[in-house]
């Protein structure tokens, strides 16, 4: 489940409509969703999302403004918005930080094709140009050997990968 800063979208999500395995349109409360960190059912069960409704709460406008731009600006200064990637690519652990053991293997930088471990934060893996899937997804296996030959940690992919290589 998506989310940052000790927030989730589960906290305001109430209702989730979605395609179910067999294609029919079907709506959950949040409750049934098993909202979790990273998780919810419908990686269970390979639903698809089509809507949500949210609750959202009344607060000061100042407030949140300044709020939001803090947010803002710390992701500006130590994520790589300027390229394409999908997002960080592994979960956090509870014991680790993915980046920080990713950054002292010493991948920053490290790249197959166009596909590279950002030098700006090592959780992500980004796309210099005409990175392919594959690239990607060997990218990615080479980071978590390396992680588990250095540190004897499994790094865990919060990625969803649909599709053929």
């Amino acid at each position: 489940m998506a989310g940052a800063y000790e927030k989730q979208i589960g906290d305001v999500i109430v209702e989730i409509t979605f395609l179910d395995e067999d294609l029919h349109i079907k709506t959950i409360n949040k409750g049934n969703a098993k909202f979790s960190y990273r998780h919810s059912i419908f990686q269970e069960k390979n639903w698809i999302i089509i809507s949500a409704k949210i609750k959202l709460y009344k607060g000061n406008k100042e407030e949140i403004s300044k709020k939001m731009e803090e947010y803002l600006s710390a992701r500006r200064s130590k994520q790589p918005l300027n390229m394409p990637s999908a997002g960080s690519v592994f979960k956090r652990e509870k014991d680790f930080f993915a980046a920080k053991i990713i950054e002292d293997c010493g991948l920053k930088g490290y790249n197959i094709g166009d596909a590279e471990v950002s030098s700006k934060h090592a959780g992500f893996i980004v796309n210099k140009g005409n990175a392919t899937a594959k690239d990607i997804l060997e990218l990615i296996n080479i980071v978590k050997q390396k992680v588990k030959d250095k540190f004897n940690k499994e790094l865990e992919i919060e990625i969803r990968i649909i599709g053929e290589e």
